[in-house]
């Protein structure tokens, strides 16, 4: 019976949406429990670098400017390498002179082209991990982007996110707007990418809200301050930041919005190990439910209370049980089909004034 009202609940929730009360396209509250149920996640060393472009003399010709910005991000990988990462993330405009007039950074552009890109690529082979080359690039029709490009262990191009919103000061500059969202397949989990301002809008929070990636890449010049948990929560999915700027956190956040690393005011790099296999549950109605988990699975199942919020992180420490079969094993409802079955009790009939 429980089962079947769940269903019942997100039926009237699909007929909330459709008579658009809410007005969004792209805003899902389905289950977590989706294509991916069952599948064993895991860990992933994550390697965030706060570090902003190497400086340059205004006078510099551009061929140096590309061999010093290489021998700049050469030198912040190797910070992060003996921890032998599986990601590495590094700020918008990785490889972007400041103080360029804009007539000077296209000629800079136009001589750096793929180099930068292809050195990523060759540290991201060479060390079997994935890597993020946030920049400026020209597409070969002649327009231009704020783009991240997401690079594979074997250094070939997993996806490309391109920033779909640019500020205005970018767009006068001839940067366009990206127009989508993609959700990149990677051996560790599904990735989605925002950049900077892109932190501001619903828009694209929501498109990720429905896509459910196990991670999000945010790659910027600027924080985002409680942005940064929220878009965790509210996507159920971790989230790693890369800041320009040792004085601004770079950090690495759980679905709970909680910080579980950090830059600090000495290196501006953090490295943690985050474990995707997880999901968002509310404890009302999974009191019991949860202790009977912990019980069965001790040390092999981790539950994480933030405490004042009212759903708890569950996440799988076990080699072969994924956190979903462990749902499943103990009908622990999941925090959004909790919210969904909440909200087809108020529109039952009768129960509005």
């Amino acid at each position: 019976m429980r089962l079947s009202m769940l269903e019942l609940g997100r039926v009237a929730w699909a007929i909330i949406l459709s008579g658009c009360i809410l007005g969004f396209d792209n805003c899902s509250w389905a289950s977590t429990n989706g294509a991916n149920k069952g599948k064993k996640k895991g860990y992933v060393k994550i390697a965030t670098i706060g570090s902003g472009p190497a400086a340059v003399a205004g006078g510099t010709e551009p061929q140096k400017v590309v061999d010093k910005m290489i021998n700049h991000w050469r030198g912040k990988f190797a910070q992060v390498l003996p921890d032998k990462p599986d990601l590495i993330v590094v700020p918008e405009a990785c490889d972007r002179p400041s103080g360029f007039s804009l007539e000077k950074q296209r000629q800079y552009y136009r001589i750096r082209k793929d180099q930068v890109q292809n050195f990523f690529a060759q540290v991201a082979r060479e060390n079997n991990c994935y890597i993020v080359y946030s920049a400026h690039r020209e597409i070969p029709d002649g327009t231009q982007r704020n783009s991240s490009v997401l690079i594979d262990r074997k250094g070939n191009v997993a996806g490309v996110y391109n920033k779909n919103h640019p500020t205005i000061g970018e767009i006068e500059k001839g940067i366009l707007c990206g127009r989508d969202a993609p959700i990149i397949e990677c051996d560790f989990g599904r990735v989605a990418m925002a950049i900077c301002f892109d932190l501001n809008f619903d828009e694209l929070r929501l498109k990720y809200v429905k896509a459910k990636p196990d991670l999000i890449i945010f790659s910027s010049m600027y924080h985002g301050g409680l942005m940064q948990a929220y878009w965790a929560y509210s996507c159920r999915c971790h989230f790693v930041g890369a800041i320009a700027g040792r004085a601004t956190p770079s950090e690495i956040r759980n679905p709970l919005g909680r910080v579980v690393a950090s830059n600090t005011n000495y290196f501006d790099f953090a490295v943690a190990t985050v474990n995707l296999d997880c999901a968002l549950v509310h404890l009302d109605y999974n009191w019991g439910r949860l202790r009977k988990l912990k019980a069965k699975y001790g040390p092999k199942v981790k539950i994480t209370d933030p405490g004042c919020l009212g759903a708890v992180l569950v996440s799988s420490e076990h080699e072969k049980i994924s956190v979903d079969e462990m749902i499943e094993q103990f009908e622990i409802e999941m925090l959004d089909d909790y919210f969904v079955r909440a909200l087809a009790h108020r529109h039952k009939p009768g129960n509005i004034e």
